[in-house]
């Protein structure tokens, strides 16, 4: 697969997904970067919006495993995993591969279970391999957790620690639907007619889009640029904790998917600008000074899009 023919498939891919999900051009891209990238996609908005229709539908546009999770706060870290078994007839133990051993997981609420079973997911994005009972298993590739949560409802949550949220390449907001799209919304839903999401694209070609991806230049003004935002989450007089070293890391790869996505085999400024918000804001962390006088969901956002304005852009 040449370039040309990459940024032709990731076309097709998009032009897929938008059958499913109306009106959400810029949320289906970073979808999209985010797989790109071999990042963890996290989902986060009021129920009812599209957030499992759209794990849902880039999960199925690949052939490939998926498997779906409810989360719930009597599951166990097994149910997610897998087990160890006794078998009478081998006399010996076996393996229960859980569904984690797939290509697509969807971690649907996953705030709903206990931490105990949040990381079981822990090792498997970030490492892609399980260890039970001192063997460890590996996993398919590519591999993608996409996880939902309500930001809004409390009650019978556990929110996800710092450790956790770091292991997601990329948060999303689905936001409501423009009018337009609504509308189109609502007319196929009296129709009757439920649009749905063909395969487009291979496992394998998964894997060499990926490739694809580490090829993309990033020159070195670019990389001075994301140093200089990590510093200054680092510095900020609202932040306790700022960015970690694999968030950076998230952003210079996520920066290499999106030019490719965009149909160039260089990174620009732009790109960092595009991304740093939706990859860096789950990974700050507001200090209570500054979240009890501002109570707000988005604050995150709201200061790394000051700090953006702060750094000049390289020419």
């Amino acid at each position: 697969m040449t370039p040309p023919v990459a940024v032709s498939r990731l076309s097709e891919l998009e032009d897929a997904l938008s059958v499913s999900i109306r009106g959400k051009t810029e949320v289906l891209r970073l979808s999209l970067v985010c797989l790109l990238a071999k990042g963890h996609l996290l989902i986060e908005d009021v129920p009812g919006v599209g957030k499992t229709t759209l794990a849902q539908a880039l999960a199925r546009s690949v052939r490939c495993g998926f498997q779906r999770l409810q989360f719930t706060s009597d599951m166990l870290p097994s149910d997610v995993i897998g087990v160890t078994v006794y078998n009478a007839h081998t006399q010996d133990f076996e393996f229960k591969h859980g569904p984690v051993f797939t290509n697509f997981l969807l971690a649907d609420e996953i705030n709903r279970a206990t931490p105990k079973t949040q990381s079981a997911l822990l090792e498997a994005m970030n490492e892609l391999q399980v260890t039970v009972d001192g063997h460890s298993y590996p996993l398919a590739a590519p591999f993608m957790v996409m996880a939902t949560q309500n930001p809004v409802e409390h009650h019978g949550t556990y929110p996800l620690p710092e450790s956790q949220l770091d292991r997601f390449l990329m948060r999303l907001r689905m936001g409501y639907p423009d009018g337009v799209s609504e509308r189109e919304i609502l007319r196929s839903a009296t129709s009757g007619v439920k649009a749905g999401v063909k395969p487009v694209l291979a496992a394998e070609e998964v894997l060499e889009l990926q490739h694809w991806v580490a090829q993309v230049r990033v020159d070195e003004a670019i990389v001075d640029y994301m140093m200089a935002i990590v510093e200054q989450t680092r510095k900020h007089e609202a932040l306790s904790l700022g960015v970690s070293p694999r968030g950076a890391q998230a952003l210079y790869r996520a920066t290499q998917a999106l030019a490719l996505v965009e149909g160039r085999d260089y990174a620009i400024p732009d790109d960092v600008k595009r991304l740093a918000v939706p990859i860096f804001a789950h990974r700050v962390v507001i200090n209570t000074r500054v979240a009890l006088a501002q109570r707000a969901s988005d604050l995150g956002d709201r200061i790394l899009e000051e700090i953006l304005t702060r750094i000049e852009i390289p020419l």
